[in-house]
């Protein structure tokens, strides 16, 4: 990513890391960036991640608190004033008493966690203090999927955005954008209802590929889909025409307005986004929805695939030298986790792990990713379900428990929020090999049925207090991303 940048970032990123690392000498910290496309559960992460550290949760992968070193962890003053905090007591609130998921991630946000803890080797606890402050940083896949549009021109964006359209799962959803967009001549005068009416439609058919029936990840620019303060900006306001250019673009025409505005929006969006916050993270965890592509299928699959190839290639992966981590962060390890995995019985978790394993790992080799660490792991932040067995005829399924959401129907039944239902979800394929095989039947994986639940019930111990809210493998994903660090 540096040949996207100039030299007078560079200076920047290397005075603010230099900033950094001199603070972190009297208070070591670390960043973690927390992302994922929408609706993979960031929020619910992030929560759930406090939550069990402040309460003492259930954590017995995570060595350090496995082994009884961690006295405390406890929220402090974030360091960035500019950057919103993140809402952790709301959204705690949302789980816990209203039994409802708190609302998605639509921009940036930050949270910082300091943890007090005894060093496990002798060395440590003579050189250390014992107190690690991790600055959480929530922001939206979607602006992720931007930051490869620095590295090409408007005539490149048009040509991709073209490209994918064609394909056969997108055609129908392109339709109405790419007949509007071919209707109008790029050299013809630069008309701003024109250009408005264009956004509109091309922002239509993004949000349309997101949708449940689609699945699909690969949507750039991520702002279309949510603007926030720019919405109805000229930098907002443009969308790729699918004509092929040819000669010189005429000043004033339609296509030089589109061009202008896309390179506005990379100057004034996304370069300070990637500047003033990926470049400053030291570990990342990627939430992957893999269970809602395997639904849609394997285009779906592909399409999830792809946008985390561009993940990942956005990062500044690798490790440095004394020298070298004195001017520039590189993200040492990255942790790409497959959420939800409490709508599936457990017997298929290895199943869900092994497929966002083949994900990460065909992503990682397009992305030429050398020197971090990648892992791949299947979790749940916090487990809406619990696992039991029915008798059907002579057969006994496995089955989960939890309350469906209301409005989400099982064949002719549609429940009302309240009832406690089990449910039979499917298996995934013991052999994932032909989900990622483009010559194999391109049909979802019909024996899946995922339904959406409520936040579980929590339950109370003795003396009367809620206890941690549970998950699956929160506490692999705390010793992958901070377990060296609190060693």
């Amino acid at each position: 990513m540096a040949s996207l940048t100039t030299y007078a970032d560079e200076a920047l990123i290397a005075l603010d890391t230099l900033a950094s690392r001199a603070a972190g000498i009297v208070s070591p910290n670390i960043r973690l960036g927390v992302t994922g496309l929408s609706r993979a559960g960031k929020t619910v992460f992030i929560s759930s991640l406090v939550h069990n550290l402040i309460h003492g949760g259930r954590l017995p992968l995570f060595e350090a608190q496995k082994t009884g070193r961690i006295a405390r962890a406890f929220l402090e003053e974030q360091p960035d004033d500019a950057v919103p905090r993140f809402q952790y007591e709301e959204h705690i609130d949302a789980l816990v008493k209203e039994r409802r998921w708190p609302e998605s991630t639509r921009a940036i946000s930050e949270l910082r966690l300091t943890i007090a803890y005894e060093s496990a080797s002798a060395w440590g606890r003579m050189f250390s203090r014992g107190q690690l402050s991790v600055d959480i940083v929530d922001y939206p896949g979607e602006w992720l999927l931007d930051l490869p549009l620095l590295g090409k021109n408007y005539a490149a964006f048009c040509r991709e955005s073209r490209e994918l359209a064609t394909l056969p799962v997108r055609a129908d959803l392109a339709a109405d954008w790419l007949a509007a967009a071919n209707a109008v001549d790029p050299n013809a005068d630069a008309d701003e209802m024109t250009a408005k009416a264009l956004a509109d439609r091309f922002a239509a058919y993004l949000r349309a590929c997101k949708e449940d029936s689609r699945a699909l990840s690969t949507l750039p620019p991520g702002r279309l889909l949510m603007p926030g303060d720019l919405d109805g900006s000229p930098a907002l306001t443009f969308a790729p025409l699918p004509q092929e250019k040819t000669g010189r673009t005429r000043p004033g025409s339609l296509y030089a307005m589109m061009e202008r505005r896309f390179e506005a929006y990379k100057t004034h969006v996304v370069k300070p986004f990637f500047r003033e916050h990926i470049t400053r993270l030291d570990r990342q965890i990627v939430l992957v929805d893999a269970l809602q592509a395997l639904n849609a299928g394997p285009a779906a699959l592909a399409d999830l695939e792809r946008a985390l190839t561009d993940i990942l290639s956005c990062f500044r992966p690798g490790r440095g030298n004394l020298v070298t981590d004195l001017l520039t962060r590189r993200i040492d390890r990255i942790l790409v986790a497959a959420t939800k995995a409490d709508h599936l019985h457990h017997e298929n978790h290895d199943r869900l792990q092994a497929i966002v394993r083949r994900l990460a790992d065909r992503a990682v080799a397009r992305a030429r990713l050398t020197g971090a660490e990648i892992d791949a792991v299947a979790m749940a932040a916090l487990r809406a379900t619990r696992e039991g067995t029915v008798r059907q005829g002579r057969e006994d399924l496995p089955v989960i428990i939890g309350t469906p959401l209301a409005g989400e129907t099982i064949g002719k039944e549609t429940f009302d929020g309240e009832s406690e239902t089990a449910v039979f979800p499917g298996d995934l394929p013991d052999d994932i090999g032909p989900l990622f095989d483009a010559a194999a039947d391109t049909t979802p994986v019909e024996a899946l049925r995922f339904v959406r639940f409520r936040p579980p019930r929590l339950e109370r111990s003795a003396d009367g207090l809620s206890l941690v809210l549970p998950h699956i493998r929160l506490d692999r994903a705390l010793q992958f991303l901070l377990g060296d660090r609190l060693a």
